[in-house]
């Protein structure tokens, strides 16, 4: 599938990579941001895409340092990343949009609906934390030693090397990432509860992160059974555990897109009278 348009943006300093499928303006839906896990790019997004292009305008984009986007001596962090994605928003002059943000993406989403509320209307978080203690320990001692022959001859890399032939800086890159993931995100819990959007919470069973969080960050973002017992209308926050993985959950597009949309789009969940 071809976007609309793509190409570099002047954001925050960096030359920044992203593409949009769709004209906006042409759905009454709202424009839907897609933001890739670590690593990852555009191009790892493209079963997503064609999944949600069909009723509403798509938006990716290349994070620092991922894909097409080059690296530069900024820091990452979360927020950092968050800014870019609003910035990159309000230069399509996109005044709100729906957001959803795999893994590392997921934790993006959260800091920009955190950080830049108008922008944000409806969130979806997939396998993703709100606090380093959400992911098992092994996951995080996992991020800290994957250095540069692990990444040797894989996509990350080939990409990198394309805007960046250069070694030292891949290694720099690298380094920077797992001082990132160290670092993680500290989001409280009154913050979880202040933010305005509306919120899917999904991931696996055996996920990365550890089920007991993602339930946290259901009922704090407003899971409330009573309130589904009682068929008050659309549920404040939905949640979605599938039988897989961490990486076994973004490839089930074909099952969890039409969940997505139903729940971008208000559908009121249908309950049947069974007595």
């Amino acid at each position: 599938m071809k976007p609309s348009r793509s190409g570099h943006l002047p954001i925050n300093g960096l030359s920044l990579y992203h593409e949009v499928y769709g004209e906006f303006g042409t759905s009454k839906t709202a424009p839907l941001l897609l933001i890739p896990g670590a690593h990852m790019a555009t191009d790892s997004m493209e079963p997503w895409v064609s999944a949600f292009a069909g009723t509403r305008t798509v938006i990716v984009f290349d994070q620092q340092g991922h894909g097409r986007t080059p690296d530069t001596s900024r820091e990452l962090s979360y927020p950092r990343f968050a800014d870019d994605a609003a910035a990159l928003l309000r230069a399509l002059t996109v005044e709100r949009a729906d957001v959803m943000g795999y893994s590392q993406g997921g934790g993006v989403a959260l800091q920009l609906a955190l950080r830049h509320p108008t922008l944000v209307n409806k969130l979806v978080t997939l396998s993703a934390a709100y606090r380093r203690d959400g992911w098992y320990p092994s996951v995080v001692e996992g991020a800290e030693d994957s250095g540069t022959t692990w990444w040797a001859g894989t996509s990350v890399k080939k990409a990198f090397m394309a805007h960046t032939p250069d070694a030292t800086a891949f290694e720099t890159y690298l380094k920077k990432m797992r001082i990132f993931g160290n670092n993680e995100q500290n989001i409280s819990d009154a913050e979880m509860r202040s933010i305005s959007s509306k919120t899917m919470v999904i991931a696996g069973d055996t996920d990365d992160v550890k089920p007991e969080h993602t339930l946290a960050m259901f009922k704090l973002r407003g899971g409330d059974a009573d309130a589904a017992m009682s068929r008050a209308g659309v549920p404040a926050a939905r949640l979605v555990i599938l039988p897989t993985t961490h990486v076994g959950i973004f490839r089930e597009s074909a099952v969890l897109v039409p969940m997505v949309n139903a729940f971008l789009d208000d559908v009121t969940p249908t309950a049947p009278d069974l007595f």
